[in-house]
């Protein structure tokens, strides 16, 4: 019952943090100088023309009136426009880009596959290859291996993800022509291309993210190793194996989950700079393309989107850690 309370309790939190963000992020959008009915409207426009912009799109209501309607829309939708010439936006509505005629959801369906591709897959090879080494340094710690892994891991944590992605298309891109530079093939196209055209980007993200992974496990690693019960199960006969998977390991994965959770939240939300440096057309180029053509639909709903993403990874990694951490149950 405990469990279930904290959880429900969570979770009406997750949804009034999701809320504020939203209410938030759109009265910060709507001071801005920007006229998104201007924007559309593009040139020439007159007056006349501009006016009626403004009326299709919302705009000539008050502040609280379209901030209303922005929150509504993300539950029951919206429309934009009178008599024959309206839009519908479907719940949920993050806003609709004037500027590229479709929802901002729609425009967010087209690039989410690029982004899970690139996020997913990073995520599964930084995490097992970070809590893998992690794992080897804790084991051996104060050894020459223990050296080896630590620097390379700061190394790999002191490196800009755009620089070692520019390197990596430089080096095996251009001078051994080992990998494709950029570009990006449907998994349903090709599943065997699709993975080659991402070789290069899980392997950047992998080595500039792991390196959190290989510290975090190490040190936790050692102080779940280090505790009373660990040697009792020692002096008991356990074999070392069980004691460093079962005990171990299972401990000392909660920090590690913690922050696995909120990082793949925030790629999941649009991994900018690596999609820019690879000609990835995901959630990052979109947003990064919002803020150029000032296109604050796309701008207001993508930020919303990623809040939404971070708060239901957040939520998701809560539940985990109370399954494994008893401790936790209650809080």
């Amino acid at each position: 019952m405990n469990r279930s309370f904290a959880l429900a309790r969570h979770a009406a939190e997750a949804v009034a943090v999701l809320v504020v963000v939203a209410l938030l992020t759109y009265l910060v959008f709507y001071f801005l100088p920007a006229d998104p009915a201007q924007l559309a409207c593009g040139k020439p426009c007159t007056p006349g023309t501009l006016q009626r912009a403004h009326e299709f799109m919302g705009l000539d209501r008050s502040w609280y009136e379209q901030c209303w309607d922005f929150l509504a829309g993300l539950l029951v939708g919206r429309s934009f426009g009178e008599g024959g010439n309206v839009i519908e936006c479907a719940a949920p509505c993050l806003g609709y880009s004037f500027q590229e005629n479709q929802t901002v959801l729609a425009l967010i369906g087209e690039r989410l596959p690029v982004t899970l591709s690139v996020t997913l897959g990073a995520a599964v090879l930084l995490l097992v290859s970070g809590v893998g080494l992690g794992l080897v340094a804790a084991v051996r710690e104060g050894s020459r291996w223990d050296k080896v892994l630590t620097d390379v891991s700061a190394i790999g944590l002191s490196m800009p993800t755009y620089l070692v992605g520019l390197l990596a298309i430089y080096v095996f891109g251009f001078q051994l022509d080992m990998i494709p530079v950029g570009g990006y093939v449907p998994f349903t196209t090709d599943p065997v291309d699709w993975a080659w055209h991402l070789v290069a980007p899980w392997f950047v993200l992998a080595w500039t993210g792991a390196g959190v992974y290989v510290r975090l496990t190490r040190s936790n690693l050692i102080d779940a190793l280090g505790q009373d019960y660990i040697r009792t199960a020692r002096a008991n006969g356990l074999p070392e194996r069980r004691i460093l998977l079962r005990h171990g390991l299972r401990n000392g994965a909660v920090p590690v989950l913690t922050y696995f959770g909120i990082e793949v939240s925030l790629l999941l939300g649009g991994a900018v700079i690596t999609e820019t440096v690879f000609g990835m057309p995901g959630l990052g180029r979109l947003m990064l393309d919002g803020v150029s053509q000032v296109d604050l639909p796309v701008v207001v709903g993508m930020t919303v989107f990623s809040a939404f993403l971070v708060v239901a990874g957040n939520l998701l990694v809560d539940t985990v850690v109370r399954i494994l951490d008893p401790r936790m149950v209650g809080r």
